[in-house]
């Protein structure tokens, strides 16, 4: 079954200035399945300015969506089918040559923007002479670069000719490749998108007026002419943005940026031929394709988690956390905002409870700041975190989750201590980075009411949690920490509980691919530009800071324990950095990057190979293409597909690489070494 077609119906209204056409896009189905445009769909627009014209009489055409929903662009499921320069620049011409026939009507022609407008479903507006947009509107923009395209139905060309240069390449470029960030109704409205902003409730009424008052000559719309004279500066910014995004591995945004710049000069005409040329030779390329699976992934397939029992979830009215430093307290922010329950947090000193609950407080205080929530909510959010050093408070909890130093003794330490205080229906989640959940269950009254329930670093951003089921969890137990990542707005992975579950055996695999590089003879800053090259949102270095030189070093310990030294070795130097305090390998702050003195001190070299970037890039992904093969053999996860879920969503792996093994597959690494492919087609 492929996308319900949408259809432009056509209505006609007798208005006091004469025949208005009212066309309506509209598919068939709620607002929870958006209109989208099809080959048909065209068509079908075709076919509605035809019986439009077919009428002597009519004055003026407003354009409009199905209540909630304008348009959410282009259907994206042909584009995998896609597979020449010609068939990509004909999807183009076919859409500019028909929704060009709006802006070449002879009477006035209005869009209404009346609920989400994405891709082309914004740009179709933009053949209208003028716009009115709903205050209610939530999400309007250009996700295209997003995804490996361009906003290739007239965006590039007649946003930058409406709105001028810098505003069209935020849009475009900026807000696309910042997490395909979104503008609602006042902001479309304010950036020059829309001639009027209306209240939803009388917006489709309003609107008409608009244009009947524009067809009578009551209303006048004026336009500053956009902004040309940066043209060079603000260029120069759009592509060190895109360069500081994906290092020069996804042609998309550097495409849209040369289509927005040539837009400041071309016609009309010109503007459409680049864009039908860009689609041409984009809609083709590895990184669409790969763009395009994970926004499938990331938008259908994570909906549909495998593995969660069809049992009713426990309600959580409150909350334990067992440890208040920088990981509990992020924790404790993201279950109060998200779910609104009291939160308790317990640690040993008062000086580290008092400092974990006015971490709480301060994040609440910063959104206040940045216009993202009231004072009174923040306030109230507020009150709902409570310090403490005693277990007697965790009495009432439904969920107690330990985010404590990783060492077993202590884990199971706590977990005894706090099943004496709690219910014996009150769920024991740890948020453990590569331990065994069902070890630390082992010893308990109740390990069936114990689940894994790790966390990414930041918490507020990345949107995976690993669930970790051991033998002896129960089916309510496991149901309640997937509504719960449901409920904080998080994508649960059901993961099995082996050594370092899955994105943590992952990276802890290519970082130490990286450190015994080094050994060898490579440079610090040579392996991670080579690697940075692929695209990865982060150089492996850098990502060693972030997570923590002592958290890394104990996830590979335990891969070392559980796999051998061939596979993870133990690095020496690495250790000799932790001994000695350090926690990056290059000098914080410096503009330039440049290896710590400290660090090239310390490093002990073993070998003087000089090493190519292919050669430190294949290493790389060779290995990690033999370690997702063993993950898969082993059922760590159902399959590839949760793989890259989880490589996407809690690694930041980049939607253009498609998931680590989509990309390991069509970049041929998967054939050459496992004489295999992770998916067929």
């Amino acid at each position: 079954m492929g996308e319900p077609v949408t259809q432009f119906l056509v209505n006609f209204w007798n208005s006091p200035v004469g025949k208005i056409a009212i066309v309506t896009m509209d598919n068939g189905r709620d607002y929870k399945k958006p209109n989208v445009f099809s080959e048909a769909a065209l068509m079908s627009l075709n076919q509605a300015i035809d019986q439009v014209l077919a009428e002597s009489d009519v004055k003026g055409l407003m354009l409009t969506g199905k209540p909630h929903i304008f348009a959410a662009g282009a259907d994206l499921t042909q584009v995998p089918f896609v597979t020449t320069f010609e068939q990509g620049y004909q999807i183009g011409k076919n859409g500019h040559t028909i929704m060009k026939r709006l802006m070449d009507l002879p009477f006035p022609t209005l869009a209404a923007y009346n609920g989400v407008a994405l891709g082309g479903g914004l740009e179709i507006g933009l053949y209208c002479n003028y716009r009115t947009v709903a205050k209610s509107v939530p999400a309007m923009g250009f996700p295209e670069c997003f995804i490996g395209l361009i906003p290739g139905w007239g965006g590039c060309t007649l946003a930058t000719k409406l709105i001028g240069p810098e505003k069209a390449l935020e849009l475009i470029v900026f807000n696309a490749l910042n997490q395909n960030r979104m503008i609602n109704g006042p902001k479309a409205y304010e950036m020059g998108l829309a001639d009027r902003l209306f209240d939803g409730a009388e917006f489709f009424d309003e609107s008409l007026q608009f244009l009947v008052n524009i067809i009578a000559g009551k209303e006048k719309v004026e336009r500053q002419a956009p902004k040309t004279t940066n043209l060079k500066t603000v260029v120069s910014k759009a592509k060190a943005f895109v360069d500081s995004k994906v290092h020069g591995a996804a042609p998309a945004p550097y495409r849209a940026i040369e289509l927005v710049e040539g837009a400041v000069k071309w016609d009309i005409d010109q503007g459409f031929e680049e864009e039908n040329k860009a689609l041409g030779d984009l809609v083709k390329s590895r990184q669409c394709k790969c763009s395009i699976y994970a926004f499938d992934l990331v938008n259908r397939y994570a909906k549909k988690v495998k593995g969660i029992p069809d049992v009713k979830p426990k309600p959580v009215k409150k909350v334990g956390i067992i440890g208040a430093g920088l990981m509990a307290s992020q924790l404790a922010q993201v279950f109060i905002y998200r779910l609104g329950v009291p939160v308790v947090m317990k640690d040993i000193k008062q000086e580290f409870v008092d400092k974990g609950v006015a971490y709480v407080r301060g994040e609440f205080q910063k959104m206040v700041e940045k216009g993202r929530m009231p004072e009174a909510r923040a306030r109230h959010l507020s009150s709902l975190v409570e310090g403490t050093l005693s277990y007697d408070d965790f009495a009432d909890c439904d969920f107690v989750i330990e985010a404590v130093f990783e060492r077993m003794d202590i884990k199971k330490q706590v977990f005894a201590e706090v099943e004496a205080v709690v219910s014996p229906e009150c769920i024991l989640a740890t948020n453990t980075s590569s331990l065994s959940v069902t070890e630390m269950g082992s010893d308990l009254k109740h390990p069936q009411r114990v689940v894994g329930f790790h966390f990414f670093n930041p918490v507020a951003v990345l949107p995976l949690v690993e669930v970790i089921k051991t033998p002896q969890t129960d089916d309510q137990t496991l149901a309640t920490a997937f509504d719960l990542a449901k409920k904080l707005k998080k994508t649960g992975v059901l993961v099995k509980d082996a050594p370092a579950f899955l994105v943590n055996r992952l990276l802890t695999k290519m970082l130490s691919d990286c450190l015994t590089m080094v050994d060898e003879g490579a440079d610090f800053i040579q392996v991670d530009e080579a690697l940075l090259a692929l695209g990865m949102p982060m150089a492996p270095f850098d990502l060693l800071a972030l997570v923590g030189f002592p958290v890394a070093y104990h996830v590979c310990e335990t891969l070392n324990r559980a796999f051998g030294p061939e596979r993870f070795p133990v690095n020496a130097n690495f250790k000799k950095l932790i001994d000695a305090g350090i926690s990056s390998i290059y000098v914080p702050g410096s503009k330039v990057k440049k290896v710590n003195p400290e660090v090239a001190k310390l490093w002990e070299k073993k070998g003087d190979k000089e090493f190519h970037p292919d050669e430190i890039r294949d290493r790389v992904l060779h290995n990690l293409a033999r370690e997702i093969d063993l993950i898969l053999e082993e059922k760590v996860v159902d399959s590839s597909r949760d793989v890259d879920l989880a490589m996407i969503m809690g690694a930041g792996w980049p939607f253009f690489m498609g998931g680590i093994t989509m990309y390991l597959d069509m970049a041929g690494i998967t054939p050459k070494v496992l004489q295999k492919v992770f998916f067929s087609f």
